[in-house]
């Protein structure tokens, strides 16, 4: 079966013709298996960066995040695309944690969503030798350098699974961060080499022009 295109996957999944600045650039760095970090602002599609390139290649993308609020609404928004996801965090029963982790491995989940914590520990670790896993990403990166170094160390031990998928891409997405949390979040993440893409001030000023003509347009119509 032909895999769909980017494009076809943005069309498909969320209703959308084109991406936004800066969107395709970073999914197309990805899918080139590169090391990539990320800075939009806020409700500049971070996680389609890292949705549409785990979508279009077969396997499970391994998405850290540092609140469970935020892993449950992913989840929810992706079963309502139709897209097969689970989380695992702290207070889930054992049984919700094990069906979430065997469909990681053994069925056609899409997208695991974990805290730093989680990825930490050993029974988790022997599953990860058993997934196939098409993409690392980390939201709201710049938690490794405010929070990895006071209380949550797990933060800084990201990196520690990447030599269980040596060949696979990691993406990390915030919204903002100076040069220096830019630099410590690659180092930290054992980038193979420094890739870091902003979404510059004019773009998304433009942006946000052109849906507000667009707004009015309709209004007046």
């Amino acid at each position: 079966m032909q895999r769909m295109t980017i494009h076809q996957i943005l069309v498909k999944y969320w209703g959308y013709s084109s991406f936004r600045p800066m969107q395709e650039e970073i999914i197309n760095s990805v899918l080139e298996g590169k090391d990539t970090l990320a800075l939009l602002p806020t409700g500049g599609g971070k996680s389609i960066c890292y949705q549409v390139p785990a979508l279009a290649s077969p396997g499970v993308c391994l998405v850290i995040s540092p609140l469970i609020a935020l892993m449950r609404d992913q989840v929810e928004r992706l079963k309502s695309l139709g897209i097969k996801a689970f989380a695992v965090y702290s207070g889930m029963h054992y049984s919700e944690i094990e069906v979430a982790i065997n469909n990681a491995v053994y069925g056609d989940a899409k997208f695991l969503y974990l805290s730093p914590e989680r990825i930490s520990s050993p029974n988790f670790r022997e599953s990860l030798k058993l997934m196939k896993v098409n993409l690392i990403a980390i939201d709201e990166a710049h938690c490794i350098s405010q929070w990895g170094y006071d209380f949550r160390p797990p933060y800084l031990k990201i990196a520690e699974i990447r030599p269980y998928f040596p060949s696979i891409p990691v993406l990390a997405v915030t919204a903002s961060a100076t040069p220096e949390v830019i630099e410590d979040i690659q180092q930290k993440l054992h980038f193979r080499e420094l890739n870091s893409k902003r979404q510059s001030f004019e773009s998304t000023f433009t942006q946000a022009s052109v849906q507000l003509k667009k707004r009015k347009s309709k209004n007046c119509g």
